[in-house]
């Protein structure tokens, strides 16, 4: 070990903890008058939003919340789970965010594996908590949320309703200093097998965290992203990593926040126009979604910025925002990660390049962000070369990325084999620090003794003017081991068939961008691709649905 020096602070200096309470204040000098709206429902400043934390405090601790102890939230985006995502770990206590979108079955794993002690429910998920209370094994107490709607039900063990509470609660707390390293928050992330796993942050990761996505999303000229004079609106909901980090940073740096409740199309449109929303984060489901809408069509949505991150970013979404005025930049992240990890940046050499050159980096995965760390590893855990040719998995080391799973030893240390967090994904590194995702371990097509990327076939499937959504896996073959199989929803009209797509796809086999190999013979035409959660492709789920068509003989299939 290096022998350093070190020199002992004077006696009585201050030994400031990184802990969220310090997030928290500066906005409110920055800017006191700038806004937290909800919905059409509600809007308050920045010193109330201080104030309202301060009474949830209060009402948390005279509910019995003590430090160490586990709060459960079950919430749309909203104001209020702003204010949990601060009151809750700036009593010492852990924000367990509740993947609502799960089945009941899993939420009752989750919460009993998180060992949750009290739970903040809205009234739109009481059905699902009374469903599986009789089941749980730690919940003390519950306390209901409403939009205004009739402030009770039957809830085992209410509090109450979480506006009454606050208005009967002082409107300030001394919050405490203690130990950076206490667990702030833990969420649960869904495999392909198996129960959900357990993440958790420390206060210190995620105000390092904070500030290395300030600096990214608001210092890098060529992807400039969001200021204090931006409007923040989340597309991405609360209980995933955070809704990646950005309530923190908005909130520290004192920005407008619009938050949108649950997800409502034709209304986050609304809320774009008469908030002037500036800035957002979504996965590209969501971002079509809302782009489909009759209320976004011809409208010019100059001036939004959004990051795209959870699944590719194709060159056909970048296009098709762009013609709408929307700024799209790809990042990289995973729930392990908290997870911003790397974001596409256009350096100078890259600005001198053709458009058409610069667009095929600002839809890669990017540049690690400041304080991470990022290599390629083969199946042995040997290093590989940053050639931008050699394909590996990507690992990483940051001070923010989990510490491991939550009481799940065996797992953490396969998470963390060799010193470096494994993604699971296969990418390559390049002589300019780009990361590309060329697939999941688990989704990589193996066909005739060659990988081929379904990341890649995707998006080159999305080019062709009949293709709205695609997803692509790879189906058993008795003589090539897999074989690539497209499911694909077409624009209202438009038609396309396996032979079609093959006309579509060989230029690229001609240019050398995939191999012959890589064509799929069969497509099957939906009207819906399956979605996780968190609305990524569903692959576990379309490989079974695919199965069952091949069995079934569907007519929905196309071959040649």
């Amino acid at each position: 070990m290096l022998q350093t020096r070190v020199i002992a602070p004077a006696a009585n200096a201050h030994q400031s903890p990184l802990l969220i309470k310090s997030l928290l204040l500066s906005g409110a000098r920055y800017e006191r008058t700038r806004e937290i709206v909800y919905r059409d429902q509600l809007r308050f400043s920045y010193p109330t939003l201080v104030e309202r934390i301060a009474r949830l405090a209060n009402v948390l601790t005279e509910a019995g919340v003590q430090a160490g102890d586990t709060v459960a939230v079950m919430e749309w985006d909203s104001h209020r789970y702003l204010e949990c995502m601060f009151a809750v770990p700036m009593l010492g206590a852990v924000l367990q965010t509740v993947n609502v979108r799960l089945s009941p079955e899993q939420i009752l794993y989750t919460m009993n594996h998180a060992e949750a002690k009290f739970v903040l429910i809205n009234s739109d998920f009481v059905p699902v908590f009374n469903a599986i209370a009789p089941h749980l094994q730690t919940v003390q107490k519950t306390i209901l949320l409403t939009d205004g709607e009739a402030k009770s039900a039957e809830l085992f063990n209410l509090v109450g309703e979480y506006e009454n509470l606050l208005a009967a609660a002082s409107p300030s707390y001394a919050f405490a200093d203690f130990d950076e390293n206490s667990v702030a928050t833990t969420f649960y992330t869904t495999g392909t097998t198996g129960n959900p796993k357990g993440v958790y942050f420390t206060h210190r990761q995620l105000v390092l965290h904070t500030m290395a996505l300030a600096t990214t999303t608001g210092s890098l000229d060529s992807i400039r992203l969001m200021g204090t004079d931006d409007v923040y609106m989340p597309i991405t909901p609360m209980f995933h990593v955070h809704a990646w980090g950005m309530p923190y940073v908005a909130t520290m740096l004192g920005i407008k926040q619009v938050y949108p409740g649950r997800y409502e199309p034709e209304l986050l449109v609304e809320l774009f126009k008469r908030e002037k929303v500036t800035f957002s984060h979504c996965v590209p489901t969501i971002l079509q979604m809302v782009m489909g809408t009759k209320a976004a069509q011809g409208l010019n949505f100059n001036g939004w910025r959004v990051i795209i991150g959870g699944a590719a970013l194709t060159r056909s979404l970048y296009l098709r925002a762009k013609e709408c005025g929307i700024q799209l930049t790809a990042a990289y992240g995973m729930s392990e990660t908290c997870p911003i990890v790397s974001c596409a940046y256009v350096n100078e050499e890259l600005l001198a390049a053709s458009e058409d050159q610069q667009i095929n980096y600002r839809i890669k995965a990017g540049v690690p962000v400041a304080l991470v760390e990022v290599a390629i590893m083969d199946s042995e855990g040997n290093h590989l070369p940053a050639d931008g040719h050699t394909q590996g998995e990507l690992v990483l080391r940051s001070p923010w990325l989990t510490q491991g799973y939550f009481r799940e030893p065996e797992k953490s240390a396969e998470l963390w084999e060799n010193g470096w967090m494994h993604t699971g994904d296969v990418a390559t590194l390049d002589e300019l620090g780009y990361i590309d995702i060329r697939d999941r371990i688990k989704d990589v097509i193996k066909t005739g003794g060659e990988w081929i990327s379904s990341l890649e076939l995707e998006d080159l499937i999305s080019r062709h003017a009949a293709v709205r959504e695609v997803a692509v896996i790879g189906v058993p073959d008795p003589r090539w081991s897999e074989t690539p199989f497209a499911l694909v929803v077409l624009h209202e009209g438009k038609s396309l068939d396996a032979k079609g797509l093959q006309e579509h796809l060989l230029p690229y086999v001609e240019e050398g961008r995939i191999n012959k190999w890589g064509i799929p013979r069969q497509i099957a035409v939906v009207s819906e691709i399956p979605k996780t959660s968190v609305g990524k492709l569903d692959k576990k789920l379309i490989r079974v649905e695919v199965a069952k068509w091949q069995a079934d003989n569907s007519d929905c299939l196309s071959s040649v």
